[in-house]
């Protein structure tokens, strides 16, 4: 039994075991190998270690994965296509978990390529908890589809057509999100529109508006559309419809989304209480103007190195971060990890060790590592690597450029230089024979000494009774 829960705390074989269970849940959830999988799954939710399980109130061992890219061809797909289809398909989960997941309504479309006008969108019948990367279907400009998804489900077209005239009146935005919430559809309705009541208000820059009746099928609706939503403007109004927000990236859209869903909720809720918009103080837009985050060059502390940041960039990595911490496997690709380990120019360790006297478990259970800080954790992976090195080392002294210092240090035995040696080239294979030595003799000698390496004659040397 002690065997088996410490095989339980291995992060790979809970990993395994979750897709086994997907995998028998696709076959079917009749099946008795579902059952005997679900039963080690909730054994292991009861029995594991606490602090290897997700933090979340449901059953995370359930979750289907968002990377499920790994048994595509590898060139069948694009690497900057593989890491968009995760960014949309994790933003998809994101709006379920935060409630803004309106089926009927609400949209998310990524573009993949300016080139040839190709587009991600959603599957029609497919809940926002069930997107995965594969499922996202790619289609074009027109909505017809060019690359269908892992489910084999439709696009409704009606759907797209919105964001398709977006797209075509503003090349510069590369990703939409069309919100339709009970707080975002009210502020729509409104004459007035978003107020500035709020910071958040402030934070989303220009508003822009437009009649939209549903369709967008005739030519006068989309130059309409072009000229209210202008050239700059990252939100768009549509009359009883909701609001979209455009970015240049799924970071962007997502900062751009969730600021407006906040200010939405405040005007809401403001004017309930307050009884009506003359109660209500109005912030100048001329005087309070907020900047928005990840605008700044430096990433990190102001002496780190110089990143171009992004809006929107820190806050999306941190959610993203959130949702492989309870198993989602976003497959993001992270620029500004939480943990900056030491650069290192080589390592110790050129030649693998073919054997090593680490060993994982004890007689006592989980060996005490896997219940480390990860920074302990780290000390005891050097001084692994360091004692199953297949190098040798030399324990040196250095002369400094002040007089009378000298650095220890640690090099390998070859680095090592030895004082008074100097290198002699051997050109004759006799050099080393005396001299005036009959030349017969050296070989018979020569002859001797490979006839007792052929027959195996070298012994242990004298034995004493």
């Amino acid at each position: 039994m002690k065997s088996v829960i410490m095989w339980f705390a291995l992060q790979s074989f809970r990993e395994e075991l979750d897709v086994l269970i997907q995998e028998q849940m696709k076959k079917g959830g009749s099946s008795s190998n579902l059952w005997a999988l679900r039963q080690l799954a909730d054994f292991m939710a009861s029995h594991g270690s606490p602090a290897a399980l997700p933090v979340s109130p449901s059953n995370m061992m359930m979750v289907t994965p968002i990377n499920d890219l790994h048994g595509w061809d590898p060139g069948s797909m694009a690497k900057g296509e593989r890491l968009m289809r995760c960014k949309l398909a994790s933003t998809h989960r994101l709006f379920d978990l935060y409630g803004w997941a309106q089926i009927s309504h609400t949209c998310l479309t990524l573009r993949v390529s300016k080139e040839q006008e190709h587009f991600l969108v959603l599957p029609d019948g497919l809940a926002y908890s069930e997107v995965t990367g594969s499922s996202l279907v790619k289609v074009n400009i027109l909505g017809e589809v060019v690359e269908k998804g892992s489910t084999g489900l439709g696009v409704d077209t009606e759907k797209f057509s919105l964001h398709s005239a977006i797209y075509s009146a503003r090349p510069d935005v590369r990703c939409l999100f069309h919100l339709h919430t009970p707080a975002t559809a009210a502020v729509s309705a409104m004459k007035r529109g978003l107020l500035p009541l709020s910071h958040e208000a402030l934070l989303v820059g220009d508003v822009a508006y437009y009649d939209y009746n549903g369709v967008m099928e005739e030519e006068e609706d989309r130059v309409e559309l072009q000229k209210s939503l202008g050239p700059t403007c990252k939100v768009l109004v549509l009359r009883n419809h909701g609001i979209v927000a455009l970015g240049e990236s799924v970071e962007e859209a997502f900062y751009t989304i969730y600021h407006i869903q906040s200010a939405c909720q405040i005007q809401v809720s403001a004017l309930c209480s307050a009884g009506g918009e003359h109660n209500l103080i109005m912030l100048d837009r001329a005087v309070h103007k907020p900047t928005p985050a990840g605008t700044v060059g430096w990433a990190g502390s102001t002496f780190g190195p110089l990143h171009k940041s992004r809006v929107g960039e820190h806050e999306f990595e941190a959610l993203m971060r959130t949702l492989d911490n309870l198993g989602y496997r976003t497959g993001y690709a992270y620029r500004f990890p939480v943990l900056l380990e030491r650069s290192r120019t080589r390592r110790e360790v050129e030649v693998p060790a073919t054997a090593t006297a680490f060993h994982q478990f004890d007689d006592d259970g989980i060996h005490p590592a896997l219940r480390q800080h990860p920074f302990a954790q780290r000390q005891q992976q050097e001084r692994t690597r360091w004692l199953n090195t297949p190098n040798t080392y030399q324990k040196v002294n250095q002369e400094q450029a002040s007089p009378g210092h000298q650095r220890t240090t640690w090099l390998k035995a070859e680095e090592v230089t030895q004082a008074g040696s100097t290198a002699i080239k051997i050109e004759n294979p006799n050099q080393f024979v005396p001299l005036f030595t009959n030349p017969q003799e050296v070989i018979e000698t020569r002859n001797k000494i490979r006839q007792q390496n052929r027959q195996d004659m070298k012994t242990a040397g004298p034995q004493f009774e």
